[in-house]
């Protein structure tokens, strides 16, 4: 008997220690099967310039740079625009050339603290390498790659450094040069080219940092292979046990971004050159200590913790304050609804980041301000007052819709949802100097644009007819449920921002808003639409009166909405953040179980290997969706959190754990840095 219970002790004991061995990192997400087949990049990014990871060493699959747009390709209308790829680069041993087959043990990793990628392998019995690379978050444009070599032999190393421009850019021009000084030389890579039509000009600069004295650095030569790729590279030998690192810091920008983008691309280059290696990385390391005081943390569920962390790192990845920029549905990760900027980012993505870092999402307020006055030249082109801002927005905030898209002329709401989103900012920073000078503008023309649209039909019947409703299935509908609530929210959020601004409100918002009417069917359900009668839906819609838009209040009436509508999203085909709303909703009804099988089914069926990136659809393959991610993010800080935006600032209600999840704590929210948990 003592044997078999010692037997079993041990059992016990190695089956906890594995559970420990094989429990999720918290910050880093590791990757050691590397199928190039199945193979979905993962995005270092700064909110201005991204780098897709790719599974052959040394490799990027795409530089993506906000805010660069040009007409080309899909639709007649803008898209993003691939950069240079300024961190391509090739490594030869001992007169080889690395790649995926010679890289033995080949594994990759991200680490969410610092941000950084890295890859490491070893080439047989010669070498063990290491590469990481950054987007350096203190410099907008500027990015930090990272090669260390640990020699086992006597070996003769040859690396370079690739600058090649994507295919779409025209009149590609290729620079080197080197400055010499008394304490350093700076070898120079750059390139420009024009964007498809000629409108951009891009440009993008590079350069080697060695750590050897000045005078006994590598020489660097300069190859010019054909008009759209060239190289700097350098050779050295090792002894067997010595360890060599060395460095390419580069630089991306645009003449979106700076008047005099060529020269700029070198100076802030020289800049960080200058600056140092170990200068980048303690201040890149810094500003992200500093993001993530503004933290989610889940104590009894280690791969939700991962999760979640990995979803708000993607969030703080694509956006970033002080400029007036806002990230589209893929962010950074790629040339996804080619970078338009929709609802995602207000309802979806802003809310999250709003919550954890205001100035942050003080950014995306921003990019719609800087276009109200091409959303009121929209709206005069209707024929209604105020402002439309319109479906898709990229560059200067005209409709950027595809024409075959009806949303473009008809997904009126997204207008409400910018309301709300510069009412939201007032009501979490209270700061009222915005609010007159930044959201009241946006706000009354908002309101006025509402109150246009409606067609007054008698009392209870100000109708808003031929819409796209939030479920985009249902095209050319009458009195779409979420369009007509939002629009009443955003009427009711410029009455209130009036008082507080002392400014007689129009009286006509409060009228329109009290008779936008909210149809039902006969059992007390919300009906989505005027000739809704039960169909499938693409994504959540009568469920968004409840949260956030609080049109609906009862608990009865959000269950017995939660109830029908659950039941008609198809398993498949449908964005992520659908799913997530119903978390929301469940977990603030205090039904934990309901919400945390919604939970799950928000985006584990939408994840894509080798590092758990969330595609818009359950099984989809085009990842990274911000908006999926924001949905998410929600859910767990107003769902399991009980956090709500109020017009006197964040609160906490009524909150409710998945039965596992010990604790949970929500730290940095608000402009007060405030921290509350779940227990």
């Amino acid at each position: 008997m003592c044997m078999k219970r010692t037997i079993l002790l041990a059992i016990g004991c190695l089956s906890s220690l594995l559970q420990t061995v094989a429990q999720p990192d918290p910050w880093v997400i590791r990757a050691s099967e590397l199928n190039p087949s199945n193979y979905y990049g993962i995005t270092a990014a700064n909110g201005m310039i991204g780098i897709v990871s790719a599974p052959e060493p040394f490799r990027i699959k795409d530089v993506v740079l906000a805010g660069a747009y040009d007409n080309y390709g899909r639709g007649r209308v803008s898209n993003f625009l691939r950069s240079f790829n300024l961190l391509n680069m090739y490594l030869e041993i001992d007169g080889r050339r690395i790649d995926a087959k010679a890289a033995t043990g080949f594994r990759q990793e991200l680490d969410m603290k610092k941000a950084r990628f890295t890859g490491y392998f070893d080439v047989g019995d010669k070498a063990t390498v290491e590469y990481s690379y950054y987007a350096l978050r203190h410099l907008p444009f500027t990015v930090l790659m990272d090669v260390t070599i640990r020699a086992r032999k006597d070996i003769s190393i040859g690396a370079a450094s690739v600058m090649e421009a994507p295919d779409a850019l025209r009149d590609v021009e290729n620079y080197y040069n080197e400055i010499d000084r008394p304490h350093v030389v700076i070898s120079l890579l750059t390139s420009s080219a024009k964007s498809p039509t000629g409108k951009l000009l891009m440009c993008a600069s590079n350069t080697f940092l060695f750590p050897d004295p000045h005078g006994q650095e590598p020489r660097v030569i300069h190859e010019m292979w054909d008009n759209n790729m060239h190289l700097m590279k350098f050779a050295r030998k090792l002894k067997a046990g010595e360890t060599y690192r060395y460095s390419i810091a580069g630089s991306s920008i645009t003449s979106a971004h700076h008047d005099d983008p060529l020269n700029e691309a070198e100076r802030l280059t020289i800049y960080a050159k200058l600056e140092g290696r170990d200068r980048l990385l303690q201040f890149h390391e810094k500003a992200w200590e500093d993001l993530w005081q503004s933290d989610i943390v889940i104590e009894g569920d280690a791969q939700s913790q991962q999760d979640v962390r990995s979803m708000l790192y993607h969030l703080y990845s694509f956006s970033r304050e002080g400029t007036a920029l806002s990230p589209s549905p893929m962010g950074l990760s790629g040339l996804g609804y080619n970078g338009h900027v929709f609802w995602d980012t207000e309802l979806w993505m802003y809310p999250a980041v709003l919550v954890l870092r205001p100035e942050i999402a003080r950014s995306m307020v921003e990019y719609r301000f800087q276009r109200l006055d091409a959303a009121k030249r929209n709206a005069f082109s209707k024929g209604f007052r105020g402002a439309m801002f319109p479906w898709e927005s990229a560059e200067t905030g005209v409709e950027e819709t595809p024409v075959w898209a009806l949303s473009g002329p008809f997904e009126h709401h997204i207008t409400a949802c910018v309301g709300i989103a510069a009412w939201n900012y007032y009501c979490v920073t209270q700061d009222r100097t915005w609010l007159r000078e930044k959201g009241w503008p946006i706000l009354a023309a908002t309101a006025d644009f509402w109150a246009s649209r409606v067609e007054r039909n008698g009392p209870g019947k100000y109708d808003i007819k031929n819409v796209v409703a939030a479920d985009e299935w249902a095209e050319n509908v009458d009195n779409n449920a979420f369009t007509n609530a939002a629009a009443k929210a955003n009427l009711q959020a410029a009455t209130a921002a009036a008082k507080i601004l002392g400014i007689p409100p129009n009286a006509d918002w409060q009228l329109v808003a009290s008779n936008i009417p909210i149809l039902q069917f006969p059992d007390g359900v919300t009906r989505e639409h005027a000739t809704y009668n039960g169909e499938g839906i693409k994504q959540a819609d009568v469920n968004l009166l409840s949260y956030p838009l609080k049109e609906i209040t009862d608990p009865a009436r959000i269950r017995r909405d939660l109830e029908y509508y659950s039941k008609r999203v198809p398993d498949e085909g449908t964005p992520a953040m659908t799913q997530a709303t119903f978390t929301t909703l469940y977990a603030r009804l205090g039904d934990a179980d309901k919400a945390w099988h919604w939970f799950q089914d928000s985006y584990i069926p939408n994840l894509n290997p080798p590092f758990r990136v969330i595609a818009e659809t359950k099984g989809g393959t085009n990842p990274y969706f911000a908006t999926g991610a924001g949905g998410i993010i929600q859910s767990v800080l107003m769902g399991f959190g009980g956090l709500d935006i109020t017009p006197t600032g964040i609160i906490q209600g009524k909150s409710t754990l998945p039965a596992h999840w010990k604790s949970l704590t929500i730290k940095g929210v608000g402009i007060d840095r405030k921290t509350y948990v779940v227990r």
